[in-house]
């Protein structure tokens, strides 16, 4: 691996920066909602993290799909085939509309599984509730991300930051009154919590269109002349963006059952997982927003056919993950309880929960860094093409592990801490094995890149 190099160093930060804002106000958002329902009980915060879930996991097939339209448009930015760039993302926006119909079936259907789970009774038609409206909006939520890949892809990561910063300013104060029903308004509780999600989405597409179709931009990119449907760039979408569906849906899958799983050992135990994921999701979050910015420079020098570059994007990453993921890994062991406090519901458990909570803020600490590490090497790797190593590894080891999670809440009924630290060495196994292979020359090889950009 090249060693830094600070001009690259600069330009991934200026990639970067932006996206890490962008999702930074995503987990606000979501951290937000979560925070409101903590002012309700303790079965609405269990409720928002299970519907939510289940409703990403639903859309993750597609999700992961359209979301690799990144790498693709920054391939084609790269070798300097603009004209390809909005192709692509008429491409995503037809995979949209033809999953559609499917989603919808879900919403209507899906809300009657969450009755067999074994959850609190209370806790159930929250759950129904909060799943359903947010899958109504799926079609919002995948031309979002359409477009979102888009101009991050073309290295115009301030319109990505400024169509989620208009998005999350909207949706605290909206959610807010949709919530508790302020201004004359009826509360709706969670149901207001998922409209206000719909609402945000919504008014964000509406700023990435005014710059996709801002005259600039389109005569720049031939956006009048991308609006067709363009059998080479479809396959190369579908060969290449499958493989990270497939991982993000089996992945998110395994995910929700191990949640699911988890979440059977009762409210307050749910309760305290959705505390801890949510300063998970302050930490990784915003992370995602570098292993964007990774993808898309790899896939640009990747079309450049720039492999020097490609290695120093790789050290710089490296190096801002862990300064970050590190300092705040410090912080979280520093303040756990205090961390943990904040999500007082005031009811009589809450002292289980703030047990068990700052127990599995230490798990948290223990694998942030090798969260980095995963995002960084599989950013790197997505943005060469290697998905297909990437779907199969980690799958694999996520269902291995839930594999390994059955045994110890079902089968031979272990606490709720052993369960976690499954999950923990789980995240470690992986980031070691990605890691491996970014560090290999399988990946890199000229005749596999070069299979990489054929259509």
């Amino acid at each position: 691996m090249a060693w830094l190099s600070p001009s690259t160093l600069r330009e991934l930060l200026r990639l970067s920066l932006p996206i890490v804002v962008s999702q930074g106000a995503f987990a606000v958002m979501v951290f937000t909602d979560r925070l409101f329902m903590s002012f309700l009980d303790a079965a609405h915060i269990a409720a928002a993290l299970g519907g939510g879930v289940a409703s990403f996991f639903c859309m993750s097939l597609f999700m992961g799909l359209v979301s690799y339209g990144n790498a693709i448009v920054a391939q084609y930015y790269g070798a300097g085939e603009y004209e390809k760039c909005p192709r692509v993302t008429t491409q995503g926006v037809l995979i949209t509309l033809a999953s559609t119909p499917l989603l919808l079936l879900i919403a209507w259907q899906g809300p009657a599984a969450f009755e067999y789970l074994g959850h609190d009774a209370a806790q159930v038609p929250l759950e129904q509730a909060y799943f359903s409206v947010l899958m109504i909006g799926c079609t919002f939520h995948l031309l979002k991300a359409c477009l979102a890949s888009y101009f991050a892809g073309i290295g115009r990561t301030r319109v990505v930051m400024a169509a989620d910063l208009v998005g999350t300013g909207l949706n605290i104060p909206l959610t807010w009154v949709l919530v508790f029903g302020k201004f004359g308004l009826p509360a709706l509780g969670i149901v207001g919590a998922a409209l206000g999600t719909i609402i945000a989405t919504i008014c964000a597409i509406g700023v990435f269109l005014f710059f996709y179709l801002s005259r600039e931009h389109a005569d720049q990119f031939n956006v009048a002349g991308s609006r067709r449907f363009d059998a080479g760039i479809m396959r190369r979408y579908l060969r290449l963006g499958m493989p990270s569906g497939l991982e993000s849906f089996m992945n998110t899958a395994s995910f929700n059952l191990f949640l699911l799983l988890f979440q059977s050992y009762g409210v307050a135990q749910g309760a305290a997982m959705a505390i801890v994921f949510n300063w998970d999701m302050l930490s990784f979050v915003p992370m995602i927003g570098l292993n964007i910015g990774v993808m898309s420079l790899i896939g640009r020098f990747v079309g450049a056919g720039d492999m020097r570059r490609a290695n120093e994007v790789i050290a710089s990453g490296f190096l801002i993950a862990f300064a970050y993921s590190g300092t705040l890994a410090v912080l979280f062991l520093i303040f756990r309880l205090p961390l943990v406090d904040l999500f007082n519901t005031g009811e009589a458990d809450f002292a289980t929960i703030r047990e068990l909570a700052s127990i599995m803020m230490l798990g948290l600490v223990t694998y942030m860094l090798a969260d980095a590490t995963i995002l960084i090497s599989g950013g790197a790797l997505r943005g060469g093409g290697d998905t297909r190593w990437i779907m199969i590894t980690s799958i694999s080891v996520h269902w291995l592990m839930l594999l390994v999670q059955y045994l110890v809440i079902v089968v031979y009924r272990l606490d709720p801490v052993s369960s976690w630290w499954v999950f923990v060495a789980m995240i470690i196994v992986l980031a070691l094995l990605y890691l491996w292979r970014l560090l290999g020359n399988t990946w890199r090889r000229p005749e596999r890149l070069a299979r990489v950009m054929a259509e």
